[in-house]
């Protein structure tokens, strides 16, 4: 099971590295997954982005150092990455309660972050429905802003309500919900909130269009309300279907989201019936 044994070996690589300057693609790497699909899988499973992975850890590892006042807070400051004291003490005592004096002196309590251990099965049987799609190239239009792996799963959600407050939904009502990261390699993407471009009309001041390659794609089905369904199959793709993957592996960094005319439902997206896509590029191994 490929991917259960690479999260392992990517937590294990952290543990082995909390002391060094190492970032997400840092990780990515070493496990030999695109940084693009291997943060969005371990935010998923984990329920951390890498990066708040590593500080936490190393923000419970420095509280155990301070603890009996034999370290020096520049020190451990230093150590796990901080430019100064402030800025140690700050994240410190964000992630504690307290400030790592405090910690020195045994005046307050430590929270503790243990070392993730996962665990993923299959046992066989049905697991998810799921087609294989051939399309050709195509170009979209739409509003495009980059963003950081961590904290997307916060800012996306922001940046289609700042689309429609703004009253652009009447140049693109939002078909497609659209991460891009060509090289798969960089600690940031390209998000677009993008319809399917018309030649034949301008685009908008502020839009931009974009060429979506030819591509194999798996298509996941989504029905139910959109605030959970995505995630559900989100989760369902990193921790089911991708560990069961033998012939077929990422192709590049694209993942799309298509979705159905919110208007054809009572409940618009939050129906129990709405119905939307997850697009995922794939090649044969």
């Amino acid at each position: 099971m490929e991917w259960a044994k690479s999260i392992r070996e990517a937590i294990e690589f952290i543990e082995n590295n909390l002391a060094e300057d190492i970032s997400a693609k840092d990780v990515a790497r070493h496990v030999n997954i695109s940084p693009f699909y291997f943060q969005r899988g371990f935010t998923l499973l984990c329920g951390y982005t890498i990066a708040e992975y590593i500080r936490n850890r190393r923000l419970a590892l420095a509280a155990g150092e301070l603890a009996g006042g034999s370290a020096k807070v520049i020190d451990i400051a230093m150590k796990y990455g901080y430019g100064s004291p402030d800025a140690f003490t700050k994240a410190f005592a964000r992630f504690h309660g307290v400030t790592p004096v405090m910690v020195q002196k045994n005046q307050a309590m430590m929270k503790t972050f243990a070392p993730l251990k996962i665990k993923l099965s299959l046992e066989g049987g049905y697991l998810m429905d799921y087609r294989l799609t051939k399309k050709e190239s195509f170009t979209v239009m739409g509003a495009a802003k980059s963003f950081s792996y961590d904290g997307a799963k916060a800012v996306v959600p922001e940046f289609w309500k700042e689309h429609y407050a703004k009253g652009n939904g009447k140049y693109v009502c939002g078909m497609f919900g659209i991460n891009i990261d060509e090289t798969m390699g960089h600690d940031r993407f390209e998000y677009m909130i993008a319809d399917l471009y018309n030649p034949v009309q301008d685009v908008p001041e502020g839009f931009v269009t974009r060429i979506i390659p030819a591509f194999t794609w798996a298509v996941f089905p989504c029905r139910g309300k959109v605030s959970s369904t995505l995630q559900d199959t989100n989760t369902r793709i990193f921790s089911e279907w991708l560990p069961a993957l033998k012939e077929y592996e990422f192709a590049a960094g694209y993942c799309v989201e298509m979705y159905d005319d919110a208007g054809k439902y009572p409940n618009g997206t939050e129906d129990e019936n709405y119905y939307c896509e997850i697009w995922i590029p794939v090649k044969r191994k």
